[in-house]
């Protein structure tokens, strides 16, 4: 059986197919070209939104600054010469900030792609008290920790619940050093005391400590806008002040000239000029 077929009907067949595929090849093309347009865009659009701030200087927030500012946080991390956020080392940034003696602790958190979060919690002063250094009487302020640590600007050296306390046996003195063990439960006290409503503290300008022998110690406390001095012994607390106060007033009523009264031994007795008298 002979095929059959019109006129011309042969090289119009290939010539429509042919174009056909130059078309479907030219849409291949254009779609082939629009993907690697949207990769680069895709790539362009990460590295600026996230590996170059990467690379950049890091943006540091901080909080739970009181006494320090940025610039002195920015002075003390300055020994990392960090140049990027990637770069910036956490673990040391923890390590130089906590070796300040003013602060307590430190907690640093990165945040992708260029903010670093640093939070402080700063030392607050119970006690202030006076040491030599270089032949030269300088301030110093203990915490609730035993920590001392020297006053800054605008510190709370001078709050009058602050109260002085003299006497320790510190002979060497070292910025972030702790006060000896057996004068750590006295700090203890003062800081349970100052956490109270009433601040029994204001009425109390020095805490002087006595050492004994055999290692324990006594109190000579100095009532504040008064010249009287009141020995007692190392229990000092709420009920301690509160009983302070109220055998001052009568002492002084009995005798204005009192200049020392003696609470120890579960007895009260004072000294007018150079007498002493049991009440």
């Amino acid at each position: 059986m002979s095929d059959f077929s019109l006129p011309g009907y042969e090289s119009v067949q290939p010539e429509s197919k042919k174009k056909a595929g130059s078309e479907e090849f030219k849409l291949r093309v254009i779609k082939f070209i629009f993907i690697i347009l949207c990769f680069f865009l895709v790539i362009e659009a990460i590295t600026y939104k996230t590996i170059l701030p990467a690379m950049k200087s890091p943006r540091i927030v901080y909080s739970g600054l009181s006494l320090y500012t940025e610039h002195d946080m920015l002075q003390l991390l300055s020994a990392m010469n960090t140049q990027s956020w990637l770069e910036f080392d956490s673990t040391r940034a923890v390590s130089i900030l906590s070796a300040e003696s003013g602060i307590e602790s430190v907690s640093v958190a990165k945040h992708f792609p260029d903010t670093i979060t640093i939070t402080i919690v700063e030392r607050k002063p119970v006690a202030l008290t006076f040491l030599t250094d270089a032949q030269k009487s300088i301030p110093v302020q203990i915490d609730k920790n035993g920590v001392l640590f020297l006053v800054r600007n605008g510190s709370h050296a001078f709050d009058k619940s602050i109260p002085i306390v003299s006497g320790l046996p510190i002979e060497h003195f070292s910025d972030g050093m702790r006060i000896p063990v057996k004068y750590r439960g006295l700090i203890d006290r003062i800081a349970e005391i100052r956490g109270l409503q009433q601040k029994y503290l204001a009425a109390v300008s020095e805490i002087c400590v006595v050492p004994k022998e055999y290692g324990n110690y006594e109190l000579v406390l100095f009532p504040a806008n008064s010249r009287v001095r009141v020995l007692t012994d190392r229990a000092l607390n709420e009920e301690a002040l509160q009983y302070m106060m109220v055998v001052l007033d009568v002492v002084k009523s009995i005798d204005p000239g009192v200049s020392e009264i003696d609470l120890r031994y579960g007895s009260v007795s004072y000294r007018s000029g150079i007498d002493w008298r049991r009440s």
